[in-house]
């Protein structure tokens, strides 16, 4: 990517919390549990992110810092001991809780790694508290998960085994998938992190080798690193393409031979790009301005570019880690226009400008470019979905031809009311 246009913007943001990740990473963990550290508005924020009905009882919840806490008047400890008590009273059947801080508790500098340390001396193994922040002050709503597996880290058991780690939250299936795949290639033990259950962490060493499923992982990786892990460089596992040499770059590591990885992917490689191309006819030509908020542009923009046909007018990325994305920006052209951070105004003056077919942006700018009649795709639905691997392209490129399609459908209805 030595000729591609680079450019850093800072100023007015428009991304959601880190708070927002927790709605993934507890169903993931069934046997942990959330506690925001934070305001009304953080519980209404989990509440909407999730769609929980009032009646449910999930796996997150919020100790609301009120007026008096946040004015000094109160003792914020002594009330989150409380809350923490009556919690674990009500819900015995929690193994690992994760304070969670916010904008509000990071304000009056709540120290949650303290409290963290003297409810796991006083619970006294009952539980494992952790901590880590969902402030979204400085950072966007992806690296909550990046906050919370490098929480984890720490209590990762020391070990020399040979396996494979695949890091990064996916949905179930998925990894099923993916684990009977490196199975079929040889791999003789493949874990993962986050796990399903909070208190069957995987192992790490100087012979674990690790495959990040999501970008966004920056600090989860580094920490990987100083314990000796050793980060298997690859494009991320988005579409055909990069999910196939995701895959080779893990079987290379394990020298695994060419014959056995070209056995085991072919077929899938071919039935996945026979699955794209409907998709691809519908995509192929369109424009699209992809903003920051996810971390998850730079995948996105390599696998619409190269396997559905779209051109891109500009890629925005919040945070741009380039040794971690190296592989993907070494698959993208030269006179590409990547942005990194973010300056609301002058992003949607150039998105007005270019009129793009499709706009990948946050919930909040969404409503507003619809209005204006320019198609939009929320980046947060492409968290929630499961778009990796091979077997999952068409799927992911079937999620921006929905908005594409009903953006002519509209155009056709407003055009027979209009001769009406």
């Amino acid at each position: 990517m030595s000729g591609s246009t680079l450019l850093k913007e800072t100023g007015p943001r428009e991304v959601f919390c880190g708070l927002t990740s927790i709605v993934w990473l507890h169903r993931r963990m069934p046997d942990a549990f959330f506690l925001v550290v934070g305001s009304r508005t953080c519980a209404h924020l989990i509440q909407s992110a999730a769609g929980v009905m009032i009646f449910a009882e999930p796996r997150f919840g919020t100790a609301i810092l009120e007026e008096r806490d946040l004015a000094g008047l109160a003792d914020a400890h002594d009330e989150l001991d409380r809350v923490v008590k009556d919690l674990l009273q009500r819900r015995p059947e929690i193994r690992t809780l994760f304070l969670v801080g916010s904008c509000p508790s990071e304000v009056i500098k709540l120290d949650l790694a303290r409290v963290a340390e003297r409810l796991n001396e006083s619970l006294k193994g009952q539980v494992t508290v952790l901590n880590y922040s969902g402030s979204g002050i400085e950072t966007t709503f992806t690296q909550g998960e990046d906050g919370a597996l490098k929480a984890l880290i720490p209590l990762m058991e020391p070990s020399q085994e040979e396996q494979l780690l695949l890091v990064g939250t996916l949905a179930n299936a998925v990894e099923d998938r993916l684990f009977t795949l490196f199975k079929r290639l040889d791999i003789p033990k493949v874990a993962s992190l986050p796990p399903r259950q909070s208190t069957e962490l995987p192992t790490v060493g100087p012979n674990t080798r690790v495959l990040l499923t999501q970008p966004y992982l920056t600090e989860t990786a580094r920490c990987l690193k100083d314990r000796g892990a050793q980060i298997i460089q690859a494009p991320f596992p988005l579409g055909v393409e990069g999910s196939k040499i995701w895959m080779e770059a893990a079987a290379k590591s394990f020298k695994v031979s060419n014959s056995l990885v070209q056995t085991t992917l072919e077929p899938l490689v071919n039935r996945a790009n026979e699955a794209l191309k409907p998709y691809k006819n519908q995509l192929s030509g369109k424009t699209l301005f992809l903003l920051p908020e996810s971390q998850l542009e730079i995948p996105l923009a390599r696998f619409l570019l190269r396997e559905c046909g779209m051109k891109l007018l500009e890629v925005g990325t919040p945070y741009l880690n380039k040794e971690l994305m190296q592989s993907e920006l070494d698959l993208l052209p030269e006179n590409i226009r990547l942005v990194e951070g973010q300056h609301i105004e002058k992003q949607l003056d150039r998105v007005r400008h270019h009129s793009p077919d499709l706009v990948v942006c946050g919930m909040g700018l969404a409503n507003p470019l619809e209005a204006e009649g320019i198609s939009t795709k929320w980046s947060i639905e492409l968290v929630f979905s499961p778009i990796h691997g091979i077997d999952q392209a068409a799927d992911l490129a079937e999620l921006f031809a929905r908005p594409l399609h009903r953006h002519e459908l509209l155009q056709k209805n407003n055009k027979l009311f209009a001769q009406v």
